[in-house]
């Protein structure tokens, strides 16, 4: 699925099945809410927190992953909401780094 296709996609869904789009600071404030999520996972399995329960670490990858899926849900409804084509911007978001960076990283001791 392309990022065009899934921005119709949710449009899609949000309009027959959601009903309609949340306004956009309550979008703005469920973003938050899954990245904390994410965020939450991250740090039990790739950080030093553990998790509460054993059975909680079973399907910890296939529950960030979800997670993930949350979080680009709702960055894809926001962006409906606003007008902003995703494809477009994230284009020009690497053009952007591509220039700006182009010479930071390879010179960045600590990346090597």
């Amino acid at each position: 699925m392309t990022i065009k296709e899934a921005q119709q996609t949710v449009d899609n869904w949000i309009n027959t099945i959601g009903i309609r789009y949340y306004n956009e600071l309550t979008n703005t404030a469920i973003l938050m809410e899954e990245v904390g999520e994410v965020a939450r996972l991250m740090a039990r399995l790739y950080g030093e927190q553990s998790f509460k329960k054993a059975e909680d670490a079973a399907n910890a990858n296939a529950q960030l992953g979800d997670e993930m899926a949350d979080v680009l849900f709702v960055l894809i409804c926001l962006a409906n909401q606003t007008g902003v084509d995703l494809t477009e911007a994230l284009a020009k978001n690497l053009e952007k780094k591509t220039n700006r960076d182009a010479e930071r990283h390879s010179g960045n001791e600590k990346l090597r």
